[in-house]
């Protein structure tokens, strides 16, 4: 069942990505926080590329200012994961999340099953806004779209709260 607003994000463990990789756990990421997580079906796909994590590269300086720390989730392992923030350039405090079991994407109720285009269980393209491990905002994608998931999304969803 797919997590809703007003749920608390589930436990789950992820690999973080920092200055080389570490265990955390949903909680340390989330409790005491603002945080918008988005995810993506796979580092390096093109729209993941081309629009989805540079668009949040480009709009940090926004959420800094909004007090919001930003998540990158894939369900990737973490050594696809370190080298696609090296090639997207990614920001240090934008945090990036190997969740190469699924576990949390699972936890959440979002997975997708891309086996059709050979990449197996992955998770949706979606968006979500958590203050002390709380979702606030859900936004899911549709098969297919990128619309509601994108930085300037998150940007209007949290600036009409």
């Amino acid at each position: 069942m797919t997590i809703r607003v007003g749920e608390r994000i589930p436990h789950a463990t992820l690999t973080r990505i920092r200055d080389g990789v570490d265990v955390v756990t949903s909680e340390e990421l989330f409790d005491d926080r603002k945080v918008v997580l988005f995810a993506v079906p796979g580092a390096f796909t093109p729209t993941c590329s081309e629009q989805h994590l540079p668009g949040f590269i480009q709009h940090m300086a926004q959420f800094r200012e909004r007090g919001v720390e930003v998540a990158c989730m894939a369900v990737n392992d973490a050594f696809v994961m370190d080298a696609w923030a090296r090639a997207q350039d990614v920001p240090d405090d934008l945090v990036m999340l190997a969740d190469g079991n699924a576990d949390l994407t699972r936890a959440l109720g979002l997975e997708l099953d891309g086996s059709g285009f050979g990449m197996g269980l992955r998770s949706q393209r979606f968006a979500l806004y958590a203050e002390d491990g709380t979702v606030k905002i859900l936004q899911v994608e549709a098969p297919g779209e990128f619309r509601v998931s994108s930085a300037e999304a998150m940007l209007q969803a949290l600036d009409a709260r």
